[in-house]
Order: structure tokens, then sequence, then C-alpha cells
């Protein structure tokens, strides 16, 4: 079973900086050159120059990791940060509306630390997706710097009971007080959290303590909460490559720090979602080819009819079909549809799975049954080219919003020639891959909305 345990938090001295939404910003692996220019310039003390630091004129290799070290324990000594005083797991609500649609949608979870574990059978720590070499180097070199997560990765625990959904409730609906945090970002999305620091610190406390009314007191709550994530294996949704260099991370400490019993750097900041809620949004992320050429663009209309029963669709239908109101609802994922356009027209694909049998990669039922599994089998039958080997030269783009991918093809965009649209991977096939020891392709998923950095640091410390 996986370890989650309460800790002490570094978090913004709001007398120090005002506004946190001035100081917090996206994760690192959201944020494009613009945004990151933005945020640099928003405030001097924004997270992002500890999360993303930049690189400087003169700078030698590395210099912006150990930049970000020095700032980070500048900014502790100033006052800029300050330390909770107890253990305490951060109840974290976000209330937002889908991208390009009017669903309304309310996701609550609560940050903590989750102990490392090395992936394996059996492990109580699942992934469920590849990472990239250049990635963890940077995250590492970063982590190995400033001794911080800055910024936390997803996990998902499985809470059939519905009990975890309703103490979250309670904890944000007034039965911890006040929230220690309330930012609108600029994505309106709107982000609250709350301190609550559990009975007993390390240890598990008693989730039956009663206040004098007899109700649940908020550090039996948070016990509570803990004792339910922790009763099953943790699936990583969203950070792995944070999460492969924590490991890395703790096995090098380990080897000047092997006396030290229950070290903080055993443990990596995660923010724990319910995953059988129905409040975890994933949205599909589409494919965009660029490089084939108009030509061999047009033919896949054609070609794609050995796999595909093919039913040709307008521009306005494939979007409605595939727009941000339909990415909303998970349940119409898993049943290999796919949309396709090209300037030459477009057409809605259904899979007919016996014809990709001979294709399916190793795995489980879960990974084959998978929608992006049949379109990276589909795109190496269609173009005579590997899904990995199209997106690491540069010819396979990803983007979430459909109406985006259409526009990248019509415009030609960096040479896009055809677009292929997805629809939501369902959490349960999510789960259902982890469980089975396997992993989905590159850019499977992709978990709505990001939760900031800044609002917590995890020090590796006590």
């Amino acid at each position: 079973m996986p370890t989650i345990k309460p800790f002490r938090a570094i978090r913004y001295e709001l007398d120090a900086v005002g506004d946190l939404a001035l100081v917090t910003s996206p994760p690192y692996d959201v944020i494009l050159p613009e945004e990151h220019r933005a945020l640099l310039a928003r405030h001097p003390k924004n997270v992002v120059r500890l999360d993303l630091p930049a690189d400087e004129i003169g700078d030698e290799p590395d210099d912006r990791y150990r930049r970000a070290a020095r700032t980070f324990a500048a900014w502790r000594s100033d006052g800029t940060f300050h330390k909770d005083p107890k253990p305490a797991i951060y109840v974290y609500e976000q209330a937002f509306r889908l991208p390009g649609s009017d669903v309304e949608r309310t996701q609550r979870g609560f940050l903590a630390r989750l102990k490392l574990e090395p992936f394996g059978d059996g492990g109580a720590v699942l992934p469920h997706e590849r990472t990239m070499s250049a990635v963890r180097e940077d995250r590492y070199k970063l982590l190995r710097a400033t001794g911080a997560n800055m910024s936390p990765i997803v996990g998902l625990y499985e809470d059939r009971s519905d009990r975890a959904t309703e103490l979250l409730a309670e904890l944000a609906g007034g039965a911890a007080g006040a929230p220690a945090a309330a930012i609108t970002d600029g994505d309106g999305v709107r982000h609250r959290m709350w301190v609550v620091p559990t009975s007993s610190g390390h240890e598990e406390g008693s989730p039956d303590a009663r206040d004098a009314d007899g109700e649940p007191t908020p550090a039996s709550r948070a016990d509570e909460l803990v004792v339910l994530a922790s009763a099953g294996p943790i699936t990583i949704a969203d950070g792995h490559h944070r999460y492969e260099t924590a490991l890395r991370y703790r096995d090098e400490r380990r080897m000047s720090r092997s006396c030290e019993e229950d070290p903080a750097f055993d443990y990596v900041l995660t923010l724990l979602l319910d995953g059988s809620a129905e409040s975890v949004t994933v949205l599909p992320t589409h494919r965009v080819v660029a490089g084939i050429g108009a030509e061999a663009a047009a033919g896949l209309l054609g070609s794609a009819e050995a796999l595909f029963d093919v039913r040709p669709i307008d521009r306005a239908g494939l979007v409605a079909a595939f727009g941000a109101a339909q990415a909303a609802d998970e349940r119409r994922g898993g049943r290999g549809r796919f949309g396709l356009w090209t300037r030459s027209g477009g057409a809605i694909l259904t899979a007919r799975r016996h014809a990709f049998e001979p294709w399916l990669p190793d795995g489980g039922a879960a990974v084959r049954r998978l929608d992006v599994t049949l379109l990276d089998v589909a795109l190496g039958h269609l173009l005579d080219r590997d899904a990995g080997a199209l997106a690491a030269g540069g010819a396979l783009r990803f983007t979430k919003s459909a109406d985006e991918a259409l526009a990248w093809v019509d415009a030609e965009t960096d040479g896009a020639d055809a677009a292929f649209l997805l629809e939501p991977t369902p959490i349960a096939d999510i789960l259902a891959v982890a469980r089975d020891g396997d992993v989905m392709p590159q850019k499977s998923t992709y978990f709505y909305p990001k939760p900031l950095s800044g609002l917590v640091i995890n020090p590796h410390e006590w």
C-alpha cells in the first residue's frame, strides 16, 4: 500500500507578495516561451524563477539551476516564504469551465507527500505513460540544486465508497474555515486551498475524533482522507518525469545519508485525486501530421478504409463531433472513433477492431483496446512511419483543441497536412492500463485543469 504523509509546506508570505495570483504559475511543462516571458515580468518573485529558471546571457552550463537554488534560499531568508508550523494536508479545489464550452465542473483533492517506490509488479505507485530523457535530466538538475518540489505530480487513488468526496466537500464547504489561498488564473480557473493540520503529525491520527458537537474535527477528516487514499495503489496521472527524477535523486541522497530514518527526500509532493470521482477531467490530445504533402493527405480518406468505416463529413460537423463540449464527456471515449481532416475534406473514422489485430502491440487487453493505441497503429499503417518517429522528427504535433488542429491544417501551419481527432481516454481505462503494468503511447491524456506551481513547496526536510 502507498505511504501518504502530511508535511510542513513552504508557502508565500502574503504580506511580502500581496497577491498570490502574481507569484504562482502553471506547471513548467505547459508554459510556452511567450507565457514564460510574461510570468517573469509579472512579479520579481514569481515561482517560475524557481520551477522554470531562464538562461541568461553569459551563463555557463547549468548556471540557471544554481541561480534557482540561490534565489530559493534568498526568498526563504528575506521573508518571501514561510514554513508552516505543523504538518498538514492541503485541500485543493479547482472550479472551472471546460475550454470552449459552457460545461462547469469542480475538482477537489489534497496535497501531501507520497513515498517514492520503484515501478514494478504489485507496486504501490503505478505509471501509465512513457517519459523522455531530456526532460528527466532537466528536472533532475533542478531538484538536485534546490532540494525541493516546486510543483506537484498528480496521483489517482480509488475510493468506491465516495467517502473521500464527501470529506473534501465538507472541508471546502466551511469545516476547514476560510481558504488560505483563493486565485483565479488566466484561464478563468478558480483555485482555492485550505491548510488542514492532521491530528498527530507524521503518524495516522484518529479518524473517529469528534468535536464538542459530535462532528468530526478537521484534523480527523484529514486523517481519514489519508487512510482512504492509502488503501490501494496510486496511479500517476501527471508528472511522470518529476516522479522518475525524484526516484533518481532519492537513490543519490541515500548514498550519502544512508543512516537517516524516513528522510524527507524519500517523498514527492503529490496532488491526490479520486480517480473514481466524475469530477476528474481528461481531455483528448489530438494529432496533427506535417510534411506528408497535400496529395498524400488527400489519399488518407481512401486508404483509411482498410482499417475503418469511413463516413465523410464537413468541417462544421467534425468540430461539432469532437469539439470541447464533447471532450467534456469521457464516457464517449474508448469507442475507436476518430475524426480526420485534410484540405481535401474530412471524415469520421470508426475502427474495425479485427483489422488492427495483426499490428497491435504486446501488452494487456486494456492498452491494446485504447483509442490512442489504435491511432498509433493506424498512423504507422497509413503513413508507413512509426508514430514515435513522427513525433521525434517534429512531423507529429499535439493539441487539446479540435478547432486549433483543423486551423493548423487549413493554414498549412508549419507544414500541417492532416489532423486526427480523438475522444477522451476514460479514467477507468487509464487505471486499467496501469494495473496491468503497461504504459500508454506518448501524449495519451491531458488532465485538466493543471495544479498551480507555488501554492505549496515541498522542502526535503521535516
